[in-house]
C-alpha cells in the first residue's frame, strides 16, 4: 500500500488533499518506490504503474491534471489548458477535477476557499516565490484572500536550505520585510526559510489561515524526495480536488 499524508487544516468538508510520499511504489533506486514524475529518468512503465496506484488507491474522481513544471508563475486552469503544459499551478472550481504539482525540495501549497468552491495547487521553489507565483495563483480566486485557507506542505527545510547573497537579494529588491526569512551562514551564503517567505507573502496579500510548514524534505529521508540531498531522485505530488 502507498502511504500519504492528509493535510491538517480547516478546509471544507468537500475539499479532498493529500500528498505522497515516496513509499509504497514499484520504481527502482534510486527513485525508489512511489516516484510520479516522468521527466526525472525512471522507467516509464514505473512511473505509469505509479500514478496508477494512486488514483486507484486514493479513490481519486480522475487522473490528476499533471503540469509540465517550469519555475514560473503561470496558472494552468483544466478549461482551457491541455494536461502537460507548462505552468507551476493549476486552479479549478470544477468538482471531480484533480490539481496537482509535484515537489522534491520546493514548496507545495494546497489552497481553497472557506465555501469549497474552488481549489488550486501551487509548486513554489525560490524562483518562483520571487517571481510572484503565489499572488498569480491567489488571484485566480472569486473568493476574497480572506476567505481562502492555505495548507503548506513538505518542503526542504530552513536548516537545510542554503543559498547565495545572489537569492537572498532577489527577494529583498523585491520587499526588505523578507530579510527575516535569511540567516548569516558562511560566508556570502545564507539559510532560508521557504515557509516563511511564504508566509510572507500570504499575509501581505491577504490571507489570514495557513497552516501546515512542518516538514523537512532533506532530513526525512524515509518519507521524501530530496533533490538537495540525492541530486537524481523522484518526485511526491500535492493533490487537491473538491469532491462531486
Amino acid at each position: 500500500m502507498i502511504e500519504t499524508l492528509l493535510p491538517e487544516w480547516p478546509a471544507p468538508e468537500n475539499v479532498r488533499s493529500l500528498v505522497t510520499t515516496r513509499q509504497g511504489g514499484c520504481s527502482a533506486s534510486p527513485f525508489d518506490s512511489l516516484n510520479l514524475a516522468d521527466h526525472v529518468g525512471d522507467d516509464p512503465q514505473a512511473v505509469s504503474g505509479n500514478r496508477h496506484r494512486v488514483q486507484i488507491q486514493c479513490q481519486l474522481p480522475t487522473e490528476p491534471f499533471w503540469l509540465s513544471q517550469v519555475h514560473g508563475c503561470s496558472v494552468a486552469s483544466p478549461d482551457r489548458d491541455q494536461v502537460g503544459c507548462q505552468a507551476d499551478a493549476v486552479y479549478t472550481d470544477r468538482a471531480g477535477v484533480v490539481c496537482a504539482v509535484l515537489t522534491a525540495d520546493c514548496l507545495p501549497l494546497l489552497i481553497t476557499d472557506r465555501h469549497g468552491r474552488e481549489v488550486c495547487a501551487v509548486h513554489a521553489g525560490w524562483r518562483g516565490l520571487a517571481a510572484g507565483v503565489i499572488e498569480k495563483a491567489l488571484q485566480r480566486f472569486e473568493a476574497d484572500a480572506d476567505q481562502l485557507v492555505v495548507w503548506l506542505g513538505p518542503a526542504i527545510g530552513p536548516t537545510a536550505f542554503e543559498v547565495g547573497d545572489e537569492v537572498r537579494q532577489s527577494f529583498l529588491d523585491r520587499d526588505r520585510a523578507d530579510e527575516c526569512a535569511f540567516t548569516p551562514n558562511r560566508s556570502g551564503h545564507w539559510l532560508a526559510d521557504i515557509y516563511t517567505l511564504a508566509r510572507l507573502r500570504l499575509a501581505r496579500a491577504g490571507v489570514g489561515s495557513i497552516a501546515g510548514g512542518e516538514y523537512c524534505t532533506v532530513t526525512q529521508q524515509a518519507l521524501f524526495y530530496s533533490y538537495r540531498r540525492d541530486g537524481v531522485t523522484g518526485r511526491m505530488a500535492s493533490l487537491i480536488w473538491l469532491e462531486k
